[in-house]
């Protein structure tokens, strides 16, 4: 389920499902029960329910939440943005089956109701939302953020854009959100992740046959991605068939950004891991390692020489580098081999003011380049692709054209990292915690990606796993890491995977049974295809 639809995506989705048979409704009806069934496992029997309602489909989700929640015994209050005579479709279907009361919502209004309600089910705009909110919907949103009740949320919390995660305006901060089939880019792509909470994604009966008919481009970056390319060790193999990575150095008081990139990439897997260096810093380099071997080199022609062995089949170039014609002439004799190419910071900085000059080299060359900017590095080969360039354009669309202008993968860093090829796929990566944010993470991550190039990973699944790694390292060295203690995390996370990939594939329960009925306990388990839970009925 690492698919990620877009709202339009979502829609089409929905759309099918209907055409082949599944009445609206009764989608509507699964979706609410799922948000119902979430708010009652957060909050007891007692707790005082406050639903507000929107115009739309999302809106219609609420008030079938708010019908199941009072029949199980919940104190359910119901407030709708809008006229109750102009919902119209399936919404109006769920309005219908509400024997409660609907009391009009509003800036004002809402305050005292907040402050009797236990908890808040905002089911006011859902992950179609693209405009910026204005006026009452506004001043809601507004109020019920204030008010630090906590918050369920229908699909995406209202103000979220579902396509950029961008806040439209204003937005919800939710405990909990309750999405459908799948998850949306703007669950995992910021500022909309931090708004969401806990997402739950509920099964509401859409076939997995319409992932066929849409085919979306986007995923959500994790092991079922790119773990049948990662091989586990194998009995028979030895260190030169794991592939032979260089990472090069950086000058003599600047050889640490290198010396983490060649260690992860041993870490990595890379069979032997090679840091070279200008003389000087080959020296220093030399006192601070032990596995990672040294080569000097005096000029670009003796760098190449290095790269002439085609056992030497992967190259991290970049970190702590230099900034300059020096550096431009090392990439630029690393683009001629045949290795695969990761190339960061400085690398990528030296093409600023000539960006086209190295997509030209990268662009129809057989080895994979890996391209790993955070945004002010991609905004400097980039310029109008740029976040502050493009408006509302989502980070996976900008990282997708920068990938097919440059031909090259490119991994987009942030809390929200994006991974994109040239052929349009991409992955929205969401495993990383806020402690990477510190000095040499990148270059430890640069130094992943060598290290499965290295071992034969194609570039984009290389990139994607590189990227994933090393935000469970992250997770697990916790916080106070610093860039040192990452290497060593893989260690276990590479352990984990092995033993997932070696499991035989997870058998699925003979029969799904799923619960329905008003109450908990429920009085009546539905056994396979039964199906009855239009809005109103009984068991």
């Amino acid at each position: 389920m690492n698919e990620l639809l877009t709202p339009a995506e979502m829609s089409r989705a929905d759309r099918l499902t209907i055409d082949a048979g599944t009445p609206g409704i009764r989608l509507m009806e699964r979706a609410g029960r799922a948000v119902a069934d979430a708010t009652a496992f957060r909050h007891v029997l007692g707790t005082r329910v406050l639903v507000l309602c929107g115009p739309g489909n999302n809106g219609g989700d609420g008030f079938v939440a708010a019908r199941i929640l009072a029949e199980r015994g919940y104190a359910v209050r119901l407030a709708l943005l809008g006229d109750r005579s102009r919902l119209s479709g399936d919404a109006a279907l769920a309005a219908a089956a509400w024997r409660g009361a609907t009391e009009p919502l509003d800036g004002d209004g809402v305050v005292p109701m907040l402050a009797q309600a236990g908890v808040v089910v905002d089911a006011l705009f859902g992950a179609g939302l693209a405009r910026t909110l204005e006026g009452e919907a506004r001043r809601v949103v507004e109020a019920v953020d204030r008010s630090g009740r906590p918050v369920v949320a229908v699909d995406l919390p209202s103000g979220i854009d579902g396509r950029t995660g961008a806040v439209c305006g204003a937005a919800l901060h939710a405990q909990t959100t309750v999405t459908f089939f799948r998850r949306k880019p703007g669950h995992l792509l910021m500022p909309g992740r931090a708004h969401c909470g806990t997402v739950i994604t509920a099964d509401i009966g859409i076939p997995d046959w319409t992932l066929r008919e849409i085919g979306p481009a986007l995923r959500q970056n994790c092991p079922a991605l790119w773990l049948d390319r990662l091989p586990a060790p194998r009995l028979g193999d030895h260190k030169y068939s794991r592939g032979h990575a260089l990472v090069l150095s950086g000058p003599a008081l600047r050889t640490g950004a290198a010396r983490l990139s060649a260690e992860a990439a041993l870490r990595a897997g890379a069979g032997l891991v090679t840091l070279v260096a200008p003389e000087a810093a080959a020296a220093i380099a030399a006192t601070h390692l032990t596995a990672v071997m040294i080569e000097a080199f005096a000029d670009a022609a003796g760098f190449a020489a290095l790269l002439a062995d085609p056992r030497r089949n992967a190259v991290v170039l970049g970190p702590a580098a230099g900034v300059g014609e020096g550096t431009r002439a090392l990439v630029a004799a690393a683009l001629a081999g045949r290795a695969g190419l990761v190339l960061d910071a400085d690398a990528l900085t030296s093409f600023a003011d000539a960006p086209e000059t190295l997509f030209d080299r990268v662009r129809g060359r057989p080895a994979p380049v890996i391209l790993t900017p955070h945004e002010g590095e991609f905004a400097r080969l980039f310029p109008d692709l740029a976040e502050r360039a493009v408006g509302d354009r989502p980070k996976t669309e900008r990282a997708v054209a920068a990938a097919r202008r440059s031909g090259a993968i490119v991994v987009l860093k942030g809390t929200d990292t994006v991974v994109a090829a040239p052929d349009g796929r991409a992955a929205i990566n969401d495993n990383a915690p806020p402690d990477l944010a510190t000095a040499g993470s990148g270059d430890v991550l640069a130094g992943i990606a060598g290290g499965l190039l290295a071992r034969g990973l194609p570039g984009y699944e290389a990139a994607a796993a590189a990227v994933w790694l090393h935000g469970e390292c992250g997770r697990r060295a916790g916080p106070g890491l610093i860039a040192e203690d990452l290497a060593a995390e893989l260690k276990p996370v590479l352990a984990d995977l092995y033993r997932r990939a070696a499991l035989p594939p997870a058998e699925p329960p003979p029969v799904a049974i799923r619960q329905e009925g008003p109450t908990l306990p429920p009085r009546r388990l539905l056994v396979g295809s039964q199906d009855e839970d239009e809005p109103g009925g009984t068991d």
